[in-house]
């Protein structure tokens, strides 16, 4: 087997702790590639992974080596991408994760548009609010919403989303109308819980530069945008949301913003994708394509 297969191979195995899910994710047969990872380390003399019946994890050596195997990963990826980039258009399959709402209401609207452009790149869209992990997954790359977490993975910043608080004029003209974060004790909130970690986001604002936080009562929990702002133009309490969620809802008039000078501090909006991905000629035009549409769909 050629020494940069063997390569691939192994960075799989450690980046998934597994070697029937790293066979999965490269279809492969799991013998095979326990037979590639012996290979290698016949080759090069040293044991490069502990093995148990639950775990897989690199030894001392096989860490180190790991990290020299992305890079000659990369080098031959970026020579051959030297050669081709001006003969050929980028091809291939590109799988793609992002958030529910930016995925059904900006991205899958403009998606013709894209694929008119690169006729021979196939999209695999995964529309969800769950943070999805991109190795064991096999994605691409994800447009993620928020801070970040120290993962490792490649960022690229596509911008901000602005948040607002809203309100239904039912429940305004039931509640009142609160004019600050003080007011709010004898108010109703939708409680929002992350999809992934079940914990539910506190009510947020600015006082200059300092972020604040608040418990605000609630009676209903969502773990969705939609769901989220469902409950909100029912009445049934206040909600935090992007801007560019409820700009249709806020022309209309089914919904109101409240507490405009207690906004929360914009989100982060960022490109993630894998180290070894990050020379793919798929995943920079894709990204070079969102960040345009999604700074001109999101503008005030």
């Amino acid at each position: 087997m050629d020494r940069i297969d063997l390569f691939r191979i192994f960075v799989r195995v450690v980046e998934v702790a597994s070697f029937t899910r790293a066979a999965d994710t490269l279809g492969m047969p799991r013998s095979s590639v326990s037979a590639a990872v012996a290979e290698l380390e016949g080759r090069i003399g040293v044991r490069l992974l502990h093995r148990t019946t639950r775990k897989v994890a690199p030894t001392q050596d096989g860490a180190a080596f790991y990290e020299r195997c992305l890079r000659v990963i990369a080098d031959v990826e970026e020579t051959e991408a030297l050669f081709r980039q001006g003969k050929t258009k980028p091809s291939g399959k590109l799988r793609v994760d992002v958030p529910g709402r930016i995925g059904r209401l900006i991205i899958a609207p403009a998606l013709g548009a894209f694929l008119d452009e690169y006729p021979e790149i196939d999209i695999s869209l995964g529309v969800t609010d769950r943070a999805v992990d991109l190795v064991e997954e096999r994605v691409d790359c994800v447009v993620r919403v928020g801070p970040l977490s120290d993962s490792g993975l490649i960022a690229r910043t596509l911008g901000t989303l602005s948040l607002i608080n809203v309100a239904s004029p039912a429940y305004l003209a039931r509640h009142g109308t609160p004019q600050a974060p003080e007011d709010l004790a004898s108010h109703w909130a939708i409680h929002y819980a992350s999809p992934s970690s079940a914990r539910v986001e506190p009510w947020e604002w600015m006082e200059g530069d300092t972020p604040k936080t608040l418990h605000v009562p609630g009676r209903v929990t969502v773990n969705n945008a939609e769901a989220c702002i469902a409950c909100c133009l029912a009445g049934l309490g206040l909600i935090q949301i992007p801007a560019y969620d409820v700009r249709d809802a806020l022309r209309a008039g089914t919904l109101v913003e409240v507490m405009p000078g207690h906004r929360a501090a914009p989100l982060p909006m960022t490109l993630l994708y894998p180290h070894r991905q990050h020379l793919s000629r798929r995943v920079q035009v894709f990204a070079d394509w969102v960040e345009r549409l999604l700074k001109e769909a999101i503008a005030p």
